[in-house]
């Protein structure tokens, strides 16, 4: 093992989710790396929507919380610790990690579908530990090395940017699109700015936020709000990031013949399909799960420039204030992502 800290000596300060609402900093085991692995020091960590909904509800689906878990996914640090079969050189360097480690070996593996692997560990998915803390222990081939000119509250976003490269992959956004995304959220915000990077001639957003679409706009797209008719039909692409059953519909009834729908955003457990519309217009649905091999392009678009973090990055806090930052959008309506620094 190589290190360029004294583990031994550290101290692993981490935000557990003991229980719905309860969020409590404890020191645990500073980890060491296992072969293939590096050990990295957390910068930061952004708080994502479904750290909200664990600590609100202790469950996103199937993964129900049972135990206490460290919360947290959207990190970016720097490597501290390598293990054995993994270059030492890479002490020190910046890295975003790749949240979700799969088993390699399964069918969806095995076929290069590694985000859909059922036995893929991903941080702060029940049982799963996260990344708010001190130190981490990752598989190397999943962190990816930031690069120069980044920060790592910019690396961390790598992992939300990473969403709407994938969504713009398989929407096969290209030059000349037109580009709908329905939510102006974080994410809507961050795969509005890819859409453009990969050469869409127009992307508009919609919102029941004010405050989102201003951001919006700032970044120079067409904003609209939701709950309102406006022209701009016949859209080439839909990226749907609100997971609300009426901006689905909205947005498909936008589309023009041959559009391409991605669903990105989680909320409804059912959407309307009109199947005339969907036959008629010979539309395409898909969804989304996650992303792969999404990564290098994500940290690229944000090394360039072509995808901004300030503009969504609207509030940081301390480790031990990691209560606080999941229980923002609450107290205010003007925030998009909150960033915990260590």
């Amino acid at each position: 093992m190589n290190q360029g800290v004294d583990l031994a000596a550290a101290v692993n300060r981490c935000a557990v989710l003991r229980e719905p609402g309860v969020v409590v900093i404890e020191d645990r085991e500073v980890p060491q790396p296992g072969p293939g692995q590096v050990v990295v020091a957390i910068g930061a960590v952004g708080i994502c929507g479904s750290d909200v909904h664990y600590y609100e509800h202790g469950r996103i689906g199937d993964f129900v919380l049972r135990e206490p878990m460290v919360i947290g996914h959207e990190s970016a640090g720097t490597v501290v610790a390598t293990g054995e079969n993994v270059d030492p050189a890479r002490v020190g360097e910046l890295v975003a990690l790749e949240p979700g480690v799969p088993c390699k070996s399964c069918a969806q593996c095995l076929a290069g579908r590694y985000n859909l692997c059922p036995d893929m560990r991903f941080f702060a998915t029940p049982p799963v530990d996260g990344s708010i803390a001190t130190f981490v222990a990752v598989d190397a081939g999943f962190a990816h090395p930031a690069g120069e000119g980044l920060s790592a509250e910019q690396a961390a976003m790598a992992e939300p940017v990473a969403v709407g490269v994938w969504a713009a992959r398989k929407a096969q956004v290209s030059v000349g699109d037109s580009v709908l995304i329905t939510g102006a959220g974080p994410v809507g915000l961050f795969a509005a700015q890819v859409a453009r990077a990969f050469g869409a001639s127009s992307v508009t957003l919609t919102d029941l936020s004010d405050y989102r679409l201003e951001v919006a706009a700032e970044l120079g797209f067409a904003t609209r709000r939701a709950d309102e008719s406006g022209s701009g039909q016949n859209f080439d692409v839909l990226l749907e990031c609100s997971g609300a059953a009426p901006a689905f519909r909205s947005g498909m009834r936008a589309l023009g013949p041959n559009g391409r729908a991605v669903v990105i955003g989680m909320g409804s457990d059912e959407l309307p399909l009109e199947v005339a519309a969907l036959q008629g217009k010979e539309l395409t649905v898909q969804g989304v799960f996650r992303y792969r091999n999404c990564y290098a392009a994500a940290l690229e678009l944000l090394r360039s420039g072509a995808v901004q973090t300030a503009p969504v990055l609207t509030h940081r806090f301390g480790l031990e204030e990691t209560e606080a930052a999941l229980t923002l959008a609450r107290r205010e309506p003007a925030s998009l992502k909150a960033v915990v620094v260590l």
